[in-house]
């Protein structure tokens, strides 16, 4: 009988049960996810407001005669590039600061006052606009150097929050809005600007900004230590999966850092995977218009269904990742290969498949494909900054996502440059660049990365023990199958790591 209900209480306190509805940590993961939802529709809500505020109006006077109306802007297509693009020259410069301003502050604030700020000039934006279109460029800027921040933040706070055994689904799952978010806004914005006239589009997405961004800051801590009402079975479920708690002292180990193989692989990967991203968010409308001859609104619908497909796979790939390590069947470093390998080079077959397709049925199905099974890839690199240095992730994901914005510049570049006559065999070349930019981010990945708790991740730095086990170690890999020690003889030792500690794949 002793055995059993050690047994269940085992079992219990593994799965963080306790007396709430939810987990903590599954209600960071879901504010989170509404957090980056509505990020990606504040990211995109300009690129269909712009269509209706430079172009004619046509207004029904209450007689039933139709008058029309010159554009309100007058912008032109090189004033309208500047405005669209702006947002990406703020965004790429605070990346790696944003993750350095986590190590030292935290994220559950820094994530807050991003999402904040940039509702915040999402609302300005027709006030901005209708004043001078330097205030509107300008304004765009800020966003971006705001938004620059949520990424790496958000890192920060998975850091803390979230138990090996569990992060790929958490990180899954909060990641996951973005693709939800972009999908929910095309529509949502066309029907805003047609019904309530453009302004109410920023007007909509930013005050829904502002109270998620209150929402956020009430409800959230930074740490589980800190948070009122996080039942103690689960606060010591996720102190003691997570083994230690590192003290940073921001003597951030940069040449490491650039050092590391396995830092590389991240940032080929993240770069690899927004080339895509990229390209087909921006150019895929384009290109059903240009070979099929869809107007814009039929490509917009027909644009959205990949990236519906991609978040559901992107949540599906988390839980699954989580299964195949928690069940003993492969390492982290083979789970984070298998994912993104395989999302990787099944997007680039379906991409090249989508190159070839005559029909626009068939044009979709392989870019649903392509785009929905390539959210495989999140159960992989998306993952792997917390894997090999929990403390530095919001540090990896600012350096990685600093070079995987840049497609997000140079794609359109190189689009605009190659399809100059609009024609099919201009636009496989686009498709045959993408797939190329997938298998080679494969190869370098799939030799390269690594699962393991890199060894400059710890020198130097303070840890707390929350076990008698001084072994207790933050490496993914060797937490999954060792017992909360808590349960045993809880007692809190600190130590000075001189040297770091041996991980085993």
């Amino acid at each position: 009988m002793e055995h059993r209900r050690n047994s269940e209480e085992l079992f219990g306190y593994m799965r963080g049960n306790h007396s709430t509805w939810l987990p903590r940590r599954y209600l960071v993961a879901l504010l989170s996810f509404f957090g980056f939802a509505n990020i990606y529709a504040m990211r995109v809500n300009l690129s269909v407001a712009i269509v209706v505020m430079a172009q004619n109006r046509t207004i029904i006077l209450p007689n039933g005669t139709k008058t029309y109306q010159p554009p309100e802007f007058d912008w032109g297509n090189g004033v309208e590039g500047v405005i669209l693009s702006s947002f990406f020259y703020g965004y790429i410069l605070t990346q790696v600061i944003g993750g350095w301003l986590a190590c030292k502050y935290g994220g559950k604030n820094l994530f807050g006052l991003g999402v904040g700020v940039t509702a915040l000039f999402t609302v300005l934006t027709p006030l901005l606009a209708r004043t001078s279109v330097y205030l509107l460029v300008i304004g765009r800027v800020v966003e971006g150097l705001f938004e620059g921040v949520t990424f790496p933040a958000m890192y920060g706070v998975w850091s803390k929050w979230s138990p090996p055994e569990e992060r790929s689904r958490l990180v899954a799952i909060s990641y996951s809005g973005c693709y939800f978010g972009t999908v929910a806004a095309l529509p949502l914005c066309g029907a805003l600007a047609e019904r309530l006239g453009w302004p109410s589009i920023f007007y909509v997405f930013g005050v829904i900004g502002c109270i998620w961004t209150a929402v956020w800051l009430i409800v959230i801590s930074e740490t589980p230590n800190g948070d009122k009402y996080i039942s103690e079975a689960e606060k010591e479920y996720i102190e003691d999966s997570l083994g230690t708690a590192v003290k940073v002292r921001l003597n951030i180990p940069w040449k490491d850092i650039l050092k590391s193989f396995s830092v590389w692989a991240i940032v080929i990967a993240h770069f690899s995977e927004n080339w895509g991203f990229y390209t087909l968010l921006t150019e895929l409308p384009s290109y059903m218009n240009d070979v099929f001859e869809f107007d814009f609104h039929s490509a917009g619908l027909l644009a959205a269904l990949p990236y519906l497909a991609m978040g559901i796979i992107v949540q599906t790939s988390g839980f699954m990742a989580d299964w195949f390590r928690t069940t003993g069947n492969l390492t982290t470093t083979q789970v984070r290969k298998l994912f993104t390998c395989t999302g990787f080079v099944t997007r680039a077959m379906f991409l090249l498949a989508a190159a070839h397709s005559e029909t626009p049925l068939s044009i979709v199905a392989s870019l649903t494909v392509a785009v929905g099974f390539g959210g495989l890839a999140y159960g992989g690199f998306s993952v792997n900054h917390l894997d090999i240095a929990p403390q530095y992730a919001s540090v990896l994901m600012g350096i990685s996502n600093t070079f995987a914005t840049l497609p997000g510049i140079l794609s359109p570049m190189l689009t605009s440059y190659i399809v100059q006559h609009k024609t099919p065999i201009e636009w496989q070349t686009i498709f045959h660049i993408s797939a190329a930019v997938y298998i080679v981010g494969s190869i370098i990945y799939s030799l390269m990365a690594s699962g393991k708790a890199q060894p400059w991740a710890f020198v130097g730095q303070e840890q707390v023990f929350f076990s008698d086990n001084e072994h207790s170690q933050t490496s993914t890999e060797d937490l999954i199958a060792v017992p909360p020690p808590r349960l045993l003889a809880p007692s809190i030792k600190k130590t000075k790591l001189l040297k770091h500690a041996t991980h085993t794949d």
